[in-house]
């Protein structure tokens, strides 16, 4: 497992934490963040939908970035979390944030992603009530699945947009001269869109990309990637650090 040179692209703060948990199970990385999060300026329908948190019967955050901005605004307005309300996330780091924090949070163990949060048993319970209202925190953009699939299932479901993703600007020919000049053997993406935007900055250089492993969170991104051109694609069937090195184990690794 030694022998992998990973390029990760997760935003600098996340690269920096799996960069040290790679480092101690001796697995070299690099880091070219191709997400970088900016936090939205709360308005006033933001801020009233925040104090009427208690209508809601579960609140669904989606990201990391989600968890922590989410956070600032609960504690801001209420000085204990609305009694009784049930909070899930899409993955087991931003379900760590919530519960640190105290609440009683969810979240699946089948996968990182919408669909598997979609399948759990406790957020049919939920929802089985009345009138059903859930929030969900979230970024500007992003999939609809969640939402869409539970208004289907006859669910209110408001959003609560906290930040905007970005692509941060990079001189031309930067992603694939740090791939070729540190001997990097492997990429490793954490989202649709951080693919995209793997996509997007190597330009013409995206054939010679093609070449190396690349590690994807899910099916999804999977199939994303074969539809980018990509040939050795491993799915982690997870975002966590925990998944990719289960997979970093069970792919056979370059040779040093």
């Amino acid at each position: 497992m030694t022998g992998w040179r990973l390029l990760l692209t997760r935003p600098a703060e996340e690269s920096a934490a799996l960069a040290d948990l790679l480092d101690e199970h001796g697995i070299h990385s690099s880091s070219l963040p191709l997400l970088a999060i900016e936090p939205l300026p709360e308005s006033a329908e933001q801020r009233a939908t925040m104090l009427e948190l208690d209508r809601y019967q579960a609140v669904i955050v989606v990201s990391k970035p989600a968890a922590r901005l989410g956070l600032e605004r609960l504690d801001r307005y209420w000085p204990q979390p609305p009694f009784g309300q049930v909070w899930f996330s899409v993955g087991a780091a931003t379900g760590g944030l919530l519960e640190a924090y105290g609440l009683d949070v969810s979240w699946p163990d089948s996968g990182d992603d919408s669909e598997a949060l979609l399948a759990l048993p406790r957020l049919a319970e939920a929802v089985a009530v009345p009138e059903p209202k859930v929030l969900l925190l979230r970024g500007e953009g992003g999939r609809e699945l969640i939402a869409e699939t539970l208004r289907q299932r006859g669910v209110q479901v408001d959003s609560l947009e906290l930040y905007r993703r970005y692509l941060p600007t990079y001189p031309a020919g930067t992603l694939f001269g740090k791939v070729r000049s540190e001997r990097l053997n492997a990429l490793v993406v954490s989202s649709g869109q951080g693919l995209q935007s793997l996509h997007q900055l190597a330009g013409d250089d995206w054939a010679e990309l093609l070449e190396l492993p690349l590690f994807v969170p899910s099916p999804r991104v999977a199939a994303l990637a074969t539809q980018l051109g990509a040939k050795r694609i491993v799915d982690c069937r997870g975002a966590g650090a925990a998944a990719l090195l289960a997979a970093l184990r069970e792919t056979p690794s370059p040779h040093p």
